[in-house]
C-alpha cells in the first residue's frame, strides 16, 4: 500500500485512530475526518486512491457522502463500515456506489484483505489505485449521448439522470462492443460483491436502463438478451 493515499470517515475516535495507524503501518498516506461534512471537504481537495466510510455518523451520513462522493468520481474504491448486519443496510450502500462492506467488529486481516481486493479490481498497481485514463466527457451509446462527468444522458433531446451503478454497468458495455457478457461476470465486475447480490438485480438493472438508452425498451437495438446468458451490446 505504499504511497497509497485513503481518505478514513469515522466518528469514532478509537476507530479512526486505529485505522489511521493501521494503513500507515502499510505505508499508506492517511487523511481522516470525524464526520461526513468535514469528510466531503477533505474529499474536495482531490487525489484519494481509497475511500473508507462509516455508516452511522452525525450530520451527513456515510451513505450522503458515498452519494456525494460518487457524483464526481464513479472509480475510486469505497469501502462502508457499519455496526449492522442487516443484508438490507448492506444493499443500500452497494447500491449507491460502494464496493464493499465491512460489519464492525472486524478483524484487521479481514480489513486489509478487503482493501486490496477492491484495490484490484480497480485495477490497483503495486497496492495503488491506478488513476482512471483519460476519456472524453461523453460517449454515445447507440443512439444515446452519455456524460460520465455529470452523470446523465440525453436520447432525442431529452435528458436523463443515471446512476453510478447504471454508468459503471454502461462503461462495461461499450468497452465490450458485441462481445456477450454473462450476468455472473456483471455481477463480479461491475457489483464486485458476492454473495449480496443476485442475477435477478443484473436484470433489472437492464430493464431500467433499456427505458432510458433504448428508443422501445421492449424492442431493444442496442442493449441485447444473450439468451441463456446475458447481454451483448451491438453499437450498430
Amino acid at each position: 500500500m505504499r504511497n497509497l493515499k485513503v481518505l478514513v470517515v469515522e466518528d469514532d475516535a478509537m476507530i479512526r485512530e486505529g485505522l489511521g495507524d493501521l494503513l500507515e503501518s502499510e505505508g499508506a498516506v492517511v487523511e481522516a475526518a470525524a464526520d461526513g461534512e468535514r469528510g466531503l471537504e477533505l474529499w474536495g481537495k482531490g487525489g484519494f486512491n481509497l475511500v473508507i466510510l462509516d455508516v452511522m455518523m452525525p450530520g451527513k451520513s456515510g451513505y450522503d457522502v458515498c452519494r456525494e462522493i460518487r457524483r464526481t468520481d464513479i472509480r475510486v474504491p469505497i469501502i462502508m463500515l457499519t455496526a449492522k448486519a442487516e443484508e438490507v443496510d448492506k444493499v443500500v450502500g452497494l447500491e449507491l456506489g460502494a464496493d464493499d462492506y465491512v460489519t464492525k467488529p472486524f478483524g484487521v486481516r479481514e480489513l486489509l484483505a478487503r482493501i486490496h481486493a477492491v484495490l484490484r479490481r480497480a485495477g490497483s498497481r503495486g497496492g495503488i489505485a491506478a488513476p482512471a485514463a483519460e476519456k472524453p466527457e461523453t460517449f454515445n451509446f447507440g443512439e444515446t449521448e452519455i456524460n460520465r462527468r455529470t452523470l446523465r444522458g440525453k436520447l432525442q433531446g431529452v435528458t436523463f439522470e443515471l446512476t453510478p451503478r447504471e454508468m459503471r454497468i454502461l462503461e462495461y458495455f461499450y468497452s465490450r462492443p458485441t462481445t456477450a457478457v454473462s450476468r455472473e461476470m456483471l455481477l463480479q465486475s461491475v457489483w464486485g460483491y458476492d454473495g449480496a447480490c443476485t442475477t435477478r438485480t443484473v436484470d433489472q438493472h437492464i430493464a431500467m436502463l433499456r427505458k432510458k438508452v433504448e428508443i422501445v425498451p421492449n424492442e431493444p437495438k442496442y442493449l441485447l438478451t444473450v439468451h441463456g446468458l446475458g447481454y451483448r451490446y451491438e453499437p450498430k
